[in-house]
């Protein structure tokens, strides 16, 4: 396999030489990205909960420190099987990826991934960089949930009521609730899978898009009172941004994951076909959210700002002031453009 080989979908030997090294391997340590949402880490947990119930010693972590589950998704059924990246082997004999573009996604655990014996990239980014020894990455998906439950299919591992919750909340979530325009029919044929296998579709909405802290609609106010419209962005298809800075998010109690959703609202102007969200993390970083609605690609810009994602939603990390790391992305924006001409 060659890396120009990403931008289709996983091959049958793809598939059964993954299926082999999951039936051969006694231990399975499952990663997913920093920061995880509910597509990297439901579908990193669908998978545990599926090898375990094949008799596979499971389990799942994420690099990155303090080790906690984001509350929005501190619902996800298999949450038993999370240890922190300290408890990952040194050497894990067979290490899956779950959702990570890219190697340094996978934070702390980056020199163990590179120490496995068998290092599997299951993925949809279109920017994946290719880093493991074996490759399920597929670009057309709409999530990488999509390609989880095809290999538990050729694992032959049934679709419980708890695999089927984690792959609806990744499933959901990378649609924008069914909403971007990569849903396709196969998207609701896999959607009403799920829902016949016994999930609570209703109680995964609500938890995941409305459920939110009281301090979280004091911080949003902040956040809608700074934000800026640029009309003639983008050849006039425009640009919203706001900025969360750390110093809201301490006055309220409110942890970085528990702002994630401003960008939603943001996202809801008419006037702007691009907006961006600029939280500030912990140590004073920014972690920056874009959406779009169609007419741009946003992975390709954050792409070539080092972070990744997809055509309708990505994301990327900058230091300095925000007004410079807008600009920055409109310069990333100009470059994607320019290079995309014939």
């Amino acid at each position: 396999m060659t890396p120009s080989a990403a931008r289709s979908a996983p091959a049958e030997e793809d598939w059964r030489d993954v299926v082999r090294l999951i039936r051969d391997a006694d231990q399975i340590t499952l990663v997913c990205h920093v920061s995880p949402d509910a597509d990297a880490l439901g579908s990193a947990l669908a998978a545990g909960l599926a090898l375990r119930a094949l008799g596979k010693d499971v389990l799942v972590s994420y690099g990155e420190e303090p080790f906690q589950v984001p509350g929005m998704l501190d619902f996800l059924p298999g949450l038993d099987l999370l240890v922190p990246p300290d408890a990952v082997p040194t050497t894990p004999e067979l290490l899956v990826a779950f959702d990570c573009a890219s190697l340094e996604r996978l934070g702390t655990l980056m020199p163990k991934a590179q120490a496995a014996k068998a290092f599997v990239v299951l993925d949809h980014h279109a920017s994946n960089t290719w880093f493991g020894t074996h490759h399920l990455v597929d670009p057309g998906a709409p999530a990488t949930a999509v390609l989880v439950d095809e290999l538990l299919r050729r694992l032959g591992v049934q679709l419980t009521p708890e695999v089927a919750t984690a792959l609806y909340a990744g499933l959901a979530t990378d649609t924008g609730s069914f909403k971007y325009a990569g849903t396709t029919p196969a998207t609701h044929e896999f959607a009403a899978r799920l829902l016949a296998a016994g999930i609570r579709h209703e109680e995964i909405s609500r938890r995941l898009w409305d459920t939110v802290r009281f301090p979280y609609l004091k911080v949003l106010g902040r956040a809608l009172d700074r934000v800026r419209l640029d009309a003639t962005a983008l050849g006039g298809l425009g640009l919203v941004w706001t900025v969360v800075p750390l110093a809201d998010r301490r006055a309220h109690g409110l942890r970085l994951d528990e702002v994630e959703s401003v960008i939603d609202v943001v996202r809801k102007t008419a006037e702007a076909e691009v907006a961006v969200v600029l939280k500030e993390d912990d140590e004073g970083v920014y972690q920056v959210s874009v959406r779009a609605k169609g007419r741009v690609d946003v992975g390709a810009a954050c792409t070539a700002l080092g972070g990744g994602g997809h055509r309708y939603a990505a994301g990327f990390t900058a230091h300095g002031a925000a007004e410079q790391v807008v600009g920055d992305l409109y310069r990333a924006f100009d470059q994607v453009s320019t290079e995309s001409q014939p």
